[in-house]
Parts: structure tokens; C-alpha cells; sequence
């Protein structure tokens, strides 16, 4: 069954060091300049502060100004708002993706690999349980960031998704790493990869390129943008994983596993 096409924002965008409100402001801003109807906006990961391990100062309950924010934005454009930020549930902290609705609704998906060079394990708690979530048709799967190095965690079992979102504060010096792994993961899952990382320095003068992209289930490049900050809006074509899929029907010889 093929799905209609989508039209998908994303924004590259360069996020204030641990600084909320500077952030969310930004980002309003910056989004006042969609000029055509969009189904979804993607933010990068922690959008709202920068890729930071000081979670006790700025971890925010799910009914936060953040939470707000998004859900305030999202029946502004009338479209799905995602991206992943801070948040303190029972005493415990995640980095978490929220998938918020136009009409409010929201699920989420807790970041399953912690970045343990970064002690991300250290500070936050790891999420078990795979989002995959329904727009237009699609089936689609967020992940994040150092998730993209997991692809036993990433396999597009029986078909679930049609499209993998990833939301990174991903740096400069593994780049590489970055572009290499993107297409690859298109390539194998027969699916379209979106990913959006965010650019410049953060507060550890870490620099992040950027590089964001779209990939398509063949492994082509719809999209790609390195170093500066970029908001663009592209579409999405809706019979491209099926076609993709009965012309190289290789995920039918995928090997069965079960992660526990």
C-alpha cells in the first residue's frame, strides 16, 4: 500500500549553551519563516539546552514550558513537532524525544544508547521500548543520536517503519562517522533516513558541522546541509519504500532475531 508524500521541516539549528528560553526563542523565530504548509518539524536533539549533562538544573516535568512550547507549536503549523529534550520523571532523568500532535496529544521515546564517553550513562536513564509512530500513512521510527551506531537496535523488523527520524547534537570530529552511517542504515532498512544534527560550538566548545540530511530508501541524497544554521522544508516520496522494497526485496531474507 503506498502512503501519500510528506512534507517534512527540518531545522539545523545552533542551540544557546544551557539556556531555555534563549533557545525555544530562537526556534520560534527561525520557524516564522515556513512560508508552506508542513506535516512535520524536526528539531535536534536537546533542542532546548545543548547536548549537557547538567540535568538536575535543567530537566523539566512533561508538563513544562518546553512541553508547551511544542504543543503550542505544533497547532500553530498544524503539524507534528519533534525533537528530544531534559526531562525528570519519578526522580529519574531522561534524554527523551517527544512526538507532539497539533491537537496536543504526544508520545515519546527514551534515548536507548547513552553516550558513555560523554557519561551520558552516568546522568541519565536509558529508555528499552522502540516509538514507532503513524503520520499520513507512514510508519515512522525516531531515534537518537549515538543510537545511529546500533544497528541491531535500528533494523527495520517486518517492515515497521517507513521512515527513521534521528535528532543528534553529533560533533565535528566524527563527521565521518556521521555520513557514512546514515546511508548505510537507509540502505539496509529500505526506508528513508532523516537525520538533523544541530551546528556550532557548544558550552565545552565541542563544534558540530551540522550535516544533516535525507536519504532515501535507494540511498540517494535529498537533502544535505553542512555548517550553517538551516531550516528547510522538502517532500517525502510515499511510494518510494514499497517500490524500493518489490524491486530488491532483501528484508525478507533478514536474519529473525529478538533483542531482550
Amino acid at each position: 500500500m503506498s502512503m501519500d508524500n510528506l512534507k517534512v521541516t527540518t531545522f539545523q539549528g545552533y542551540l544557546f549553551w544551557e539556556n531555555i528560553d534563549k533557545n525555544l526563542q530562537n526556534i520560534s523565530l527561525r520557524l516564522s519563516a515556513i512560508r508552506e504548509k508542513t506535516e512535520l518539524i524536526i528539531l535536534p536533539e536537546m533542542f532546548t539546552t545543548g547536548f549537557t549533562m547538567n540535568a538536575a538544573a535543567l530537566a523539566e516535568p512533561m508538563d513544562g514550558k518546553s512541553m508547551q512550547w511544542m504543543q503550542k507549536t505544533a497547532k500553530q503549523y498544524n503539524c507534528v513537532v519533534t525533537g528530544s529534550l531534559i526531562i525528570k520523571e519519578n526522580n529519574k532523568y531522561y534524554n527523551r524525544l517527544i512526538w507532539m500532535r497539533p491537537d496536543g496529544t504526544n508520545e515519546h521515546y527514551d534515548k536507548r544508547h547513552l553516550f558513555g564517553l560523554g557519561k551520558e550513562d552516568e546522568t541519565y536513564t536509558a529508555g528499552n521500548k522502540k516509538l514507532i509512530v503513524e503520520l499520513k500513512g507512514w510508519k515512522i521510527c525516531p531515534m537518537i543520536c549515538y543510537d545511529l551506531r546500533f544497528p541491531v537496535w535500528m533494523r527495520n523488523v517486518n517492515e515497521e517503519y517507513d521512515l527513521m527520524i534521528i535528532v543528534a547534537n553529533w560533533p565535528e570530529r566524527r563527521a565521518l562517522h556521521w555520513r557514512t552511517l546514515i546511508p548505510a542504515r537507509a540502505v539496509e532498512n529500505q526506508a528513508y533516513v532523516v537525520a538533523v544534527n544541530r551546528v556550532g560550538h557548544d558550552g565545552n566548545e565541542v563544534y558540530h558541522s551540522g550535516d544533516s540530511t535525507c536519504i532515501s530508501p535507494m540511498g540517494n541524497v535529498i537533502y544535505y546541509k553542512r555548517d550553517e544554521e538551516d531550516l528547510y522544508t522538502f517532500t517525502i516520496n510515499g511510494d518510494e519504500p514499497e517500490k524500493t522494497r518489490r524491486a530488491l526485496p532483501f528484508l525478507k531474507d533478514a536474519d529473525k532475531f529478538k533483542i531482550i
